[in-house]
């Protein structure tokens, strides 16, 4: 049977060549990392509240914080105020 082939398979090679992970695990990290890189801003922001929400922060130092983190993704999207970040997560 022949194996399929992917627009990543470089970086699964690398990966299973650097590192212990198996194919299907290099194949899976690769895919997660893909996934996190895909989420749009507003996903990210309710995202990272729900995740901040449940280790008890309050909404005031989860908005500073969600808005101190946005400069550093990998792709920034352009300031928001926390005004605006409040409104991405509810509405």
């Amino acid at each position: 049977m022949l194996e399929r082939r992917t627009s990543h398979d470089d970086l699964v090679d690398h990966l299973v060549r650097s590192t212990p992970l198996q194919r299907g695990e290099a194949a899976r990290v690769v895919l997660d990392v893909l996934a996190y890189f895909d989420e749009t801003t507003e996903e990210f922001v309710r995202r990272r509240h729900r995740e901040l929400q449940s280790g008890g922060l309050a909404n005031a130092e989860i908005f500073e914080r969600i808005a101190a983190e946005l400069p550093h993704r990998a792709v920034a999207p352009p300031r928001l105020s926390l005004r605006q970040l409040r409104r991405i997560v509810y509405g």
